[in-house]
């Protein structure tokens, strides 16, 4: 059950409409549509000597949110209309956040359209926001560390003992196979984070059960920025579609190194469930710490 719907606009001022206790905002929600799952055209090829057609794509459609808001008197009518305007500016992106029972979901829009009812005994507006990426998010990343310092420490905290340490601020994790639980509903790409300690030769990140996988060549990154991954660098890989690339931060630089990729690498995306991950290095695989990081994407609310 959806209980409250959040909207952020676009210099970051937020308002809440709870269903519960619809005086607090200033507006009572009559009606949302488009919160489901967004629709997805499907393109065929007729058969001309038999019946039926060939499947040949299929695509997400963007997603057209609609909400039906009533004004309440506090402080009064023309008041409420007014933030309408505010945290519903045509033209400008606003973030929308739904919180449900079991999930909460934020999509990205632009709005179309806000229209008031003026001249009505019971004033209300209906807000249209056209959302090119179809999917709602979840508020934070998902993390998988795989070598580095787990943290540990966090408030309020207490040692529960006079005579012994036992207050953990941190634990080293140290493993080169994981498995990346993913538990939303679309594929996703991801982001990983490849931290040197020390000098590092031709890295490989593969899916043992596959075997797919991609390789970062220490002589071609030598050949795009002077050295292969020395101490103190850190590399990026997204395998976001619409963001894929490599990105090497050495000495507070950016240096774009997809070039350092080799030919035919499989750009990982996770499904549903468990997604087992494994990396290697041809040499300095302990100067390596490894991290995993994803959003997590919802057909619907």
């Amino acid at each position: 059950m959806i209980r409250a719907v959040s909207v952020t606009n676009h210099l970051n001022e937020t308002i809440k409409f709870d269903l519960a206790t619809p005086e607090k905002s200033g507006f009572y929600i009559r009606e949302i549509t488009g919160l489901g799952a967004p629709k997805a055209p499907i393109n065929t090829t007729e058969m001309a000597t038999s019946d039926g057609a060939t499947f040949n794509s299929a695509r997400a459609a963007s997603r057209n949110i609609v909400m039906s808001l009533g004004f309440l008197f506090d402080p009064d009518i023309e008041t409420v209309r007014h933030l309408s305007y505010k945290y519903f500016p045509v033209k400008k992106r606003v973030k929308l956040t739904v919180h449900a029972d079991h999930r909460t979901g934020s999509a990205y829009g632009y709005v179309e359209s806000n229209e008031p009812n003026i001249f009505s005994s019971q004033q209300t507006t209906q807000i249209s926001i056209i959302c090119p990426d179809p999917y709602f998010y979840a508020p934070e990343k998902s993390i998988t560390l795989f070598s580095g310092v787990i943290p540990l420490f966090e408030f309020p905290f207490s040692n529960e003992s006079l005579t012994e340490n036992l207050l953990e601020m941190g634990k080293m994790s140290s493993s080169t196979t994981k498995s990346v639980f993913y538990d939303g509903d679309v594929e996703i790409g991801v982001s990983i984070h490849i931290y040197a300690s020390g000098t590092v030769s031709d890295i490989t990140i593969y899916e043992p059960d596959t075997n797919r996988k991609m390789v970062i060549s220490a002589a071609r990154l030598a050949s795009l920025t002077g050295s292969g991954l020395v101490e103190g660098d850190h590399l990026i890989i997204s395998t976001v579609k619409g963001n894929k690339g490599i990105t090497l931060i050495r000495n507070g630089i950016a240096y774009n190194v997809l070039n350092a990729l080799n030919r035919g690498a499989f750009w990982f995306q996770l499904s549903r469930g468990d997604n087992v991950f494994a990396y290697n290095a041809e040499y300095g695989l302990m100067f390596l710490d490894f991290r995993i990081e994803n959003e997590v994407a919802f057909e619907g609310m």
